[in-house]
């Protein structure tokens, strides 16, 4: 893990397991729109908020007329089919017990709207802890641009040198590189090592339980 002073987490995909959801909440979004994209495709767009997401299928016209009534189409649809069963990946609860046992400050640096974030973190089994918390609320744009990771390090207080960025997709990997910081992935949200490492990940786990085991005994 790289001896950082503070750890910034991705939540969707890293902590929880949510891509498929949100893929399959944007492709119904689209789809009442008049608009069939295949779920894989959308899939690979995952880790990326509305606003970055939207233009990759819309034309910038689309997105003006259109967009903001999608995104409430599909945040609505996730918030009643999806959220209230969303679980964690194993072993976070116990991941961030040791890294703050290790004396490591623990953030959040996520695109999910707060009211989403708070949700996470009870599925995860951390919503009892002090963390600090960065959401799509926090940032004028979402990852791939740093604006989450460098709020994040706003609220640290800490240069990027003594921080780490755990993420899932290359969208973290991306983000944390133009805020400056090193960034480790997981499998777990479904991309590939080789895809991961490309876009800049300095080390690559299954999960967060698979980060756990990698650490040295206390």
């Amino acid at each position: 893990m790289l001896k950082p002073r503070a750890v910034i987490f991705d939540v969707d995909g890293t902590l929880v397991d949510t891509v498929d959801p949100h893929a399959e909440s944007w492709r119904r979004a689209f789809a009442a729109f008049g608009r069939q994209f295949g779920f894989d495709e959308i899939r690979r767009q995952i880790g990326k908020g509305g606003d970055q997401l939207l233009p990759v299928f819309l034309s910038e016209r689309e997105v003006e007329e259109e967009g903001d009534r999608i995104e409430a189409f599909r945040a609505d649809f996730f918030k009643r089919e999806f959220l209230p069963n969303v679980h964690g990946f194993p072993k976070v609860r116990e991941l961030f017990d040791r890294l703050i046992a290790d004396g490591k400050t623990i953030a959040l640096g996520s695109s999910a709207k707060g009211e989403e974030l708070d949700a996470y973190k009870a599925a995860a089994g951390i919503e009892d802890l002090r963390l600090v918390e960065v959401s799509s609320d926090d940032a004028e744009r979402s990852k791939p641009h740093p604006d989450i990771f460098q709020a994040a390090l706003d609220r640290l207080s800490l240069p990027a040198a003594d921080v780490i960025v755990v993420g899932d997709t290359p969208y973290d990997a991306e983000a944390a590189a133009k805020a400056g910081i090193r960034m480790v992935a997981v499998r777990c949200g479904g991309f590939d090592e080789a895809t991961l490492r490309q876009a800049g990940a300095l080390e690559v786990y299954d999960d967060p339980g698979h980060i756990l085991a990698s650490l040295p005994p206390q």
